[in-house]
C-alpha cells in the first residue's frame, strides 16, 4: 500500500471491520492511520510512496502477577487500544520514528554501536534498532516510522513493549529478517518471536541472539507474548521459560473488559524502575541460595518447585534462614508465598472456572489474587487497591490491578449491557476519594481484541 491509500479513512476502516469489534473501533483506528500517513508527509515522504501499516495492542494482565520471568504462568489479553504505525522503507540505515500526538522525533542509525539514552521514550525503540543491529549483522536498512497511540502512557496497559514491538515489525519487514538462517534457527513462529522480543527489552541473550543493556528492566516476556499470540474474544493462558501455550479461554458472553486508569504513572524509570527490579531480583536471589545450598542448576524459580515435591518446603527452610546478603529472610519467603499463590493456586484453577462458565468462583479467585498482590508482592498504591475495591461494589464480577504495579490501572469483568453506565460510578467513586488523582485518571471499555497484525489492501 501506499501512503495516499492510508488518507483514505473510510476505505480503511473498511479493512478494520472485521478485526475488531464494531464499526466505531474500527474507524477511530483508521483515522489513526490517517495521522501517522500525514505525518510521513508533512516530514518529506512522498505519498505515493510504498509503506507497511501495523496495528500493535497494549495489553491486560488479568492474573499472573510478576510470574513471567520466574518461569511461571499467566492469563493475558491483547486489547482494542493500541498504536498505529505506518513505516516508510528507506535504502539506508537512517532510523526516523515521528510521535505524532507528542510532537516530537528521534533520528538515529542502525548500528550496533549506536548510543541510547534512557528516561525518556526514545529509548524503547532505539533500544531495538541497536539490538537488531547487533543481532542481524551490518546492512541493515532503516525506515520513516510514524505512530499514534491511544493507549494512556505509563498506564500499565504496555504501551512501552507495543512500541517496541511496532518498532521490530516494521525494521522486520523491510529487512526480511524472517528469511534469515539465524532467525530461523531460533524463531519458528509468533510464541517464540514474542520470547525473543523479551530478551530485546531485558537485555538478555536469545540461544545466538546476543543480549544488550536492554531498557533497564528486568522482565520476562509476558507483555509481547500478549501482543503478539493473543486471539479476538478470549483470554490467552501461557507459561514461559521457555514460553508455552496452554489454553484460550472465551471471555464470557454478554462481558466486556472496563479499565481505570489510576492516574498514577507507572514510569519503568527511576524509583519506580528500582522497585519493579527489586520484585524480579528477589526472584534471581532465591534461585541462587537454591543452586548454592543444594548443588541443583534450575535457573527459574517454577523448575526448582518442580523438581521435587519436596522442593517447596525445602526451599522456605532454607530461605528462612538466611542470614545477610541484600535482602533479608522475610524479604525472601514473602516473595516465594506469592508467587506460590499465584502461579499455583489461583491462575490454573480461575482458567478451569472460567472455562466451566463459573464467574463467582472466578470472581473470588481474582479478589484473592488482589490480595496477595497487595499483602504480600507490595506492588500496589492506595489508588489501585481502591480501584479494585470500588469496582466489585459497583458491580463488576471480578476485578484486580495490573502490570508492573506502584501505580498503573485496573481491569473489571462488566456485563456489556451495563458497562458506560459502570464506568461513570466508577469514574465518581474514585473521584471523591483522590481528587487530585482523578484529573488525570481514565475509564474505558474494551473487548479482548486482536493480536498485533499488518494491514494490507
Amino acid at each position: 500500500m501506499n501512503l495516499v491509500s492510508l488518507l483514505d479513512a473510510d476505505a480503511v476502516a473498511e479493512l478494520l471491520v472485521e478485526r475488531f469489534s464494531g464499526t466505531d473501533t474500527a474507524g477511530q483506528k483508521a483515522e489513526l492511520f490517517a495521522r501517522a500517513a500525514r505525518a510521513l508527509v508533512d516530514a518529506g515522504v512522498g505519498p505515493g510512496e510504498g509503506v507497511h501499516a501495523f496495528f500493535v495492542p497494549g495489553r491486560v494482565e488479568v492474573l499472573g502477577k510478576h510470574t513471567d520471568y520466574a518461569g511461571g504462568r499467566s492469563m493475558i489479553a491483547a486489547l482494542e487500544r493500541g498504536f498505529c504505525i505506518v513505516a516508510h522503507p528507506r535504502t539506508d540505515a537512517r532510523v526516523r520514528v515521528l510521535a505524532v500526538a507528542m510532537h516530537e522525533s528521534l533520528d538515529c542509525q542502525c548500528a550496533p554501536e549506536l548510543e541510547v539514552p534512557h528516561g525518556t521514550w526514545t529509548n524503547y525503540p532505539m533500544t531495538v534498532v541497536r539490538r537488531l543491529a547487533r543481532n542481524f549483522g551490518a546492512g541493515l536498512r532503516g525506515a520513516d516510522i510514524a505512530f499514534v497511540s491511544d493507549l494512556p502512557p505509563a498506564s500499565g496497559m504496555s504501551s512501552s513493549s507495543a512500541l517496541m514491538v511496532g518498532t521490530y515489525l516494521a525494521l522486520a519487514e523491510h529487512n526480511r529478517l524472517a528469511e534469515r538462517a539465524i532467525f530461523r534457527r531460533h524463531i519458528g513462529d509468533p510464541l517464540e518471536l514474542a520470547a525473543y522480543l523479551g530478551t530485546i527489552e531485558n537485555g538478555q541473550s536469545f540461544g545466538e541472539l546476543e543480549g544488550d543493556r536492554g531498557v533497564g528492566t528486568f522482565g520476562g516476556s509476558e507483555d509481547h507474548t500478549a501482543i503478539l499470540c493473543s486471539r479476538t474474544g478470549h483470554f490467552g493462558q501461557f507459561s514461559y521459560c521457555p514460553a508455552r501455550f496452554e489454553r484460550y479461554l472465551s471471555v464470557p458472553d454478554g462481558y466486556v473488559l472496563a479499565l481505570g486508569f489510576s492516574g498514577v504513572v507507572a514510569e519503568k524509570t527511576g524509583a519506580a524502575q528500582a522497585q519493579y527490579n527489586r520484585a524480579s531480583a528477589l526472584v534471581s536471589a532465591m534461585v541462587d541460595h537454591w543452586r548454592e545450598a543444594t548443588g541443583h542448576d534450575e535457573i527459574y524459580l517454577a523448575d526448582v518447585l518442580a523438581s521435587d515435591p519436596a522442593a517447596l518446603g525445602q526451599l522456605r527452610e532454607l530461605l528462612a534462614s538466611v542470614v545477610g546478603g541484600t535482602f533479608t529472610a522475610e524479604n525472601l519467603v514473602t516473595r516465594l508465598e506469592h508467587f506460590v499463590g499465584e502461579n499455583e493456586q489461583i491462575v490454573g484453577p480461575a482458567g478451569d472456572a472460567l472455562a466451566a462458565g463459573d464467574l463467582e468462583v472466578f470472581g473470588r479467585l481474582v479478589d484473592r489474587s488482589q490480595e496477595l498482590t497487595t499483602d504480600l508482592l507490595q506492588n500496589q498504591v492506595p489508588q489501585t487497591v481502591a480501584l479494585a475495591k470500588m469496582a466489585r461494589e459497583a458491580g463488576a464480577q471480578a476485578a484486580s490491578a495490573f502490570g508492573a504495579g506502584f501505580g498503573g490501572s485496573v481491569w473489571a469483568l462488566v456485563e456489556s449491557e451495563k458497562v458506560d453506565r459502570f464506568l461513570i460510578d466508577w469514574a465518581e467513586a474514585y473521584g471523591l476519594a483522590y481528587s487530585s488523582e482523578a484529573q488525570r485518571a481514565g475509564f474505558y471499555s474494551s473487548q479482548a481484541g486482536p493480536a498485533a497484525f499488518a494491514l494490507a489492501q
